[in-house]
């Protein structure tokens, strides 16, 4: 696999970028929006950060499977946090009904 990424560095350079994009939208973007300029800057930015994650991936550093890892575990976070939030919801209905009789 290590071999396919560095004989295709088009389709390498387009997965480390999205799966960089993804991680940045999902972890350190902030609540409010930042302007548009500054938002070009930072995609930018991204985009040159990329760049060097792909010398990288070409000299034979799993690169790849290190964001993919990143993104399985922050969708195994998102599951848990879920998972306790229906948990949650579930353990509160049944203490308020029981408040009112």
């Amino acid at each position: 696999m290590q071999a396919w990424f560095a004989q295709n560095p088009i389709i390498s350079y387009i997965i480390i970028l999205s799966l960089v994009i993804f991680v940045y939208n999902k972890v350190f973007r902030t609540q409010q929006k930042l302007p548009i300029l500054k938002e070009i800057v930072l995609y930018l930015l991204i985009a040159i950060g990329s760049l060097m994650l792909l010398v990288f991936q070409i000299d034979k550093l799993p690169i790849i499977q290190c964001l993919l890892v990143a993104v399985a575990l922050m969708l195994m976070v998102r599951i848990r946090y879920f998972v306790e939030g229906r948990q949650k919801k579930k353990g509160a209905a049944p203490s308020a009904v029981e408040k009112q009789e």
